[in-house]
């Protein structure tokens, strides 16, 4: 009897868990919440057992939803993808509570340590280079500098700093491992110069960092088998004891791999991944090593062995559209809420016309900016304004605020084009999959083709790819790529007649940001 695959993917605010079949089919899909406590841009934390109990409540969910539906195939692999967030534990791996309610993790948008990225940006180290030679808050030595300067005393008693992926890994398995993908992304790991940044460490005031955060000397790469289920996670997760789990990803490189994986020549040659949550960034992989001033890497083998990724975005874009319903909208910013304001926008561009609200100018700025030009947007700015609160006001300010974005992304991909082949076309996965207005939005704003992912969630379907290597089903995450990957959608292309309208908004917006800056901070 073929086997299934599990593949966990832990969000903002919540734990996903699908049951994939060798050939990529997601059979189903199960989510839990879990509480986080903080505002993005802020100091934002949460329970990392929290987040267990919601990836057991997701893992629990999916197979019960199987069994219901007749499935009756074992789960032969297990494999975990999060985001960025920083999971801190005592000497003897108890949790070093941080926060109120047990937070012993730092969530990935928490910016309380922006002037400690300045500082280690402003060193100019060689190792920045994994950085674009700069530095951001959401990577991980900021928060640990803000750390051991802030709260010397939880410092002196810190045993393990970990990636949230490394942590689920750990906790489901007991292994010490790190991956490759998330030690090269946010730390700086460099596995073909030495390993470890150390000399930035000591440079910024954090040589004990190998120790205190317990960095093993060697990390693996993605999809490798990590150890298997001990009997407690097993129980806890409702799956068999001894079940192999990978090596995992961050989430955004996960996305990559379900996108890419089935893109001509591996999404080389001018593909890209577009993934969109409560932030969204773009990520494209190369054979070569490209300049990527301004951009988040070059990194190595953090999507595939032998390739070399760079990423740019948005740290708020899904997040946002959220707060443009919760302040203008109805209140509510479920997914129910963003589909009956897509259709209301559609309504009103068959009413008004295709320039709708041009009026209205938003500046997609409070922190909102990850790369290129990290912390060069901290304020935002909604220019236009009128004093109706109705459902069609709200829906306006939600198409142009969805107009900044796909405008902020296309100054991405123009970094991108700099630092190596141009971006032909973009995969897209998440929020702007979902809807066909948005992705010939971003294909208006960008100038690129935009063709929607196969998968329902491309997200998951890279982590699952990930497990069926891990699992023995293929020699190598490549070749689960190659297999697994779903074919895109029909492809969306730019229209003509719409680049008058974008290079008038992109101008418009240029003019703001310099006025803003004129402000002063």
């Amino acid at each position: 009897m073929e086997s299934l695959i599990c593949a966990v993917d832990v969000g903002t605010a919540s734990a996903r868990a699908g049951l994939f079949d060798r050939s990529g089919y997601m059979i189903v899909r199960h989510v839990a919440p879990f509480e986080m406590s903080g505002t993005l841009g802020g100091i934002v934390e949460m329970s990392s057992e929290g987040v267990w109990r919601a990836v057991a409540a997701a893992v629990s969910g999916a197979l019960a939803d199987a069994r219901a539906g007749g499935e009756t195939r074992p789960v032969a692999g297990l494999a975990f993808d999060a985001t960025c967030s920083l999971v801190l534990r005592q000497k003897g791996g108890a949790p070093l509570e941080i926060g109120a309610n047990g937070a012993d993790t730092i969530a990935w948008m928490d910016h309380r340590g922006t002037a400690e990225a300045e500082e280690i940006a402003a060193t100019g180290d060689p190792a920045l280079a994994f950085a674009g030679g700069s530095m951001h808050p959401e990577m991980q030595l900021p928060k640990l500098l803000w750390l051991k300067r802030h709260r010397p005393l939880l410092w002196d008693r810190l045993g393990s700093a970990r990636d949230l992926v490394d942590f689920l890994t750990w906790r489901a398995t007991g292994s010490e491992i790190r991956s490759l993908c998330a030690a090269s992304a946010k730390w700086g790991y460099c596995p073909g110069d030495g390993g470890w940044p150390e000399a930035l460490f000591a440079r910024i005031g954090l040589e004990d960092l190998g120790e205190a955060a317990g960095l093993p000397h060697h990390v693996a790469p993605p999809g490798t088998r990590a150890g298997t289920l001990t009997a407690l996670a097993a129980t806890e997760l409702g799956l068999p004891i001894g079940c192999p789990v990978a090596v995992g990803m961050v989430d955004a490189y996960a996305g990559a791999l379900g996108l890419l994986g089935r893109a001509p020549d591996g999404g080389r040659g001018g593909h890209a991944a577009l993934i969109a949550g409560t932030s969204a960034c773009v990520m494209s992989v190369s054979a070569e090593r490209p300049d990527s001033a301004g951009l988040w890497g070059p990194v190595e083998g953090a999507v595939l062995p032998g390739l070399w990724s760079i990423e740019g975005g948005q740290s708020a874009a899904g997040a946002l559209l959220d707060w443009v319903l919760e302040t203008f909208g109805p209140g509510a910013a479920d997914i129910a809420a963003h589909e009956a304001t897509l259709a209301r926008i559609e309504t009103l561009l068959i009413a008004e016309g295709p320039d709708l609200a041009s009026d209205i100018h938003v500046l997609t700025g409070g922190r909102g900016r990850r790369m290129p030009r990290p912390g060069s947007e901290r304020r935002a700015g909604i220019i236009g304004l009128g004093l109706g609160r109705g459902a069609d006001d709200a829906a306006r300010i939600y198409w142009r605020a969805a107009t900044a974005l796909a405008l902020g992304m296309g100054d991405v991909l123009g970094e991108m084009d700099a630092a190596g082949e141009p971006v032909r076309v973009l995969h897209a996965a998440g929020g702007v999959r979902r809807s066909p207005l948005l992705m010939q939005l971003y294909a208006d704003a960008t100038g690129r083709e935009v063709r929607p992912s196969g998968a329902a969630d491309a997200v998951l379907l890279g982590t699952a790819m990930l497990g069926a290597s891990a699992a023995g089903m293929y020699p190598g995450p490549g070749a689960a790529a190659a297999s697994m990957g779903m074919p895109a959608g029909t492809p969306i292309t730019p229209r003509a007649e719409r680049a008058g309208r974008m290079e008038a908004d992109r101008k418009a917006q240029a003019r703001l940001r310099s006025a803003m800056r004129d402000l002063g901070p």
